[in-house]
């Protein structure tokens, strides 16, 4: 099943009754409006005036809804996830917490080796040069030593968006990358969502390991997603639209990321739904009875 994500971008006062997301708005002309909880994926918290209650914040989080919350630059930059995400949650964290290094150096070069074959595909699909890409993705190595992985991302970018002068992959530079900040932001909740699903601690990575990142393992698993990102991103550049600012359709086009179809496993499937997939494909990982990790391939 899809789950829908809700966006609130004005004040809104936000509660439950019967099991349903009860909205009503400040504003008189406008009627409340009622949703079922359980269709609910993600609801993402934007204006500073919202309300929310103990009780709706409890039965989302029963529901396993990721709760965003977005600072003054209205980028994503809370979230709440359950204490408890899996019925054998800590037996499936003592198996994560017991991988051994080798095991993680593995399973880096695998999402490495994915994520190079994705950017390499999505350059094709825009008829560019992507000849380096495949190359470098035959050529990475356990724990990725020669750090592919960047230098595909420079390469990547560069020829990307080659025709917007002065841009570069930079969190604060040039438009489009207010787009993709977004965006991966967007992805990086489905991943902690789908992590905490599957048992997993965010914070435990295979590669990442940041004493300040609460989402090392999120970063990690979500590398070979970043393509399908940067594909709604480019098609949101090729109209021509205004980016310097994250209008409100911008961000209508941007959350539609976790419905997206990816293919994995041969199979068509929405990102949400395909990030359950690669997450559990994971833990069979960590408990041996797995070699590799599912991740979509860019189509």
């Amino acid at each position: 099943m899809i789950k829908r994500t809700l966006f609130f971008g004005n004040p809104a006062y936000l509660s439950t009754k019967h099991q349903q997301l009860v909205i009503h708005f400040p504003e008189e002309d406008k009627e409340e409006a009622t949703i079922p909880i359980e269709d609910l994926g993600y609801v993402v918290l934007e204006h500073p005036q919202i309300t929310i209650t103990n009780g709706l914040l409890m039965r989302l989080v029963q529901n396993k809804t990721a709760v965003v919350t977005c600072d003054s630059q209205h980028l994503p930059s809370g979230f709440l996830q359950p204490l408890v995400g899996h019925t054998e949650q800590s037996e499936r964290m003592r198996h994560q917490l017991g991988a051994s290094e080798p095991l993680k150096k593995q399973l880096w070069q695998q999402t490495v080796i994915a994520k190079i074959a994705n950017q390499a595909d999505h350059l094709l699909t825009r008829g560019k040069n992507a000849l380096k890409l495949k190359r470098w993705a035959k050529e990475v190595k356990t724990a990725d030593h020669s750090n592919h992985e960047a230098l595909a991302a420079a390469y990547y970018f560069q020829h990307l968006f080659s025709e917007i002068e002065g841009f570069s992959r930079n969190q604060k530079g040039v438009p489009p990358n207010n787009l993709l900040n977004y965006g991966y932001a967007i992805l990086r909740a489905v991943t902690a969502r789908a992590l905490v699903s599957s048992g997993l601690l965010p914070s435990v990575g295979i590669f990442h390991h940041n004493k300040y990142n609460a989402f090392c393992l999120a970063d990690d698993v979500m590398e070979p997603y970043r393509p399908f990102v940067d594909a709604i991103v480019y098609e949101i550049v090729e109209t021509a639209c205004p980016i310097a600012e994250l209008s409100r359709a911008l961000k209508t086009e941007l959350l539609l990321i976790p419905a997206m179809d990816v293919v994995i496993d041969g199979k068509q499937s929405p990102l949400m739904n395909a990030m359950s997939r690669t997450t559990n494909s994971l833990y069979e990982c960590f408990q041996g009875s797995r070699r590799k990790i599912l991740y979509p391939e860019f189509d």
